[in-house]
């Protein structure tokens, strides 16, 4: 059996952090994975600006209550379930993806977890575990599933390296450059291409 591992932001949802500075007007708040390999850096950076102009939690919950699914992601959803069982491999907060997933019919999550005060103040974040994706892709392969995974930024490469076969869906150019060893599409249909492709499996469904 094969599974199907996708990340999440960027690839079947809008940035969450990129959509929350155009909401608040705070630019230095679109800096994503796809800018800095290192996500602890990353998230301490975003915390300290959270911190230094007062917004927290809540702020955050009300601009992800107004995100959808990126077009066409609930029907590619669809697709790849009649054929692969599917794991969302993400670098988000469960606190940011319960109404995104919602609108994606519950696809299995694994992410992360923030700390929040009685007040709403993100006080830190929590990794489910070191190189997450990754080592989720490694237990896949323990267990005899083969892995095909998809995903769009620098905290992505490690999964797609370890999987069967890995697959950059809506990347930049910077990271598509830096790692021409995948392939590159930029819509589902593409995408879906690629799966079939990937896949050691007759999937004309």
């Amino acid at each position: 059996m094969e599974i199907a591992c996708l990340d999440l932001e960027g690839v079947l949802i809008p940035e969450i952090w990129i959509a929350f500075a155009e909401k608040t007007g705070i630019e230095a708040l679109k800096k994503t994975t796809r800018d800095e390999p290192d996500y602890d850096v990353l998230m301490r950076y975003r915390l300290d600006i959270l911190e230094k102009n007062g917004l927290g939690l809540n702020e955050i919950q009300e601009v992800i209550a107004t995100l959808s699914p990126l077009e066409g992601a609930s029907d590619f959803i669809d697709w790849l379930r009649e054929r692969f069982q599917v794991v969302i491999l993400s670098d988000t907060f469960y606190e940011f993806a319960q109404p995104l997933m919602r609108q994606l019919g519950f696809p299995t999550l694994l992410c992360h977890k923030l700390e929040v005060d009685v007040n709403g103040r993100v006080t830190d974040y929590k990794l489910r575990q070191a190189n997450p994706k990754r080592q989720a892709v490694v237990g896949f392969k323990s267990m005899y599933y083969r892995t095909i995974a998809a995903g769009d930024s620098y905290n992505d490469t490690t999964m797609l390296a370890e999987a069967d076969a890995g697959i950059l869906f809506h990347a930049p150019q910077n990271v598509i450059d830096e790692f021409p060893q995948f392939p590159a599409v930029q819509d589902f249909e593409s995408l879906k291409k690629e799966f079939i492709k990937a896949s050691n499996r007759d999937l004309s469904l």
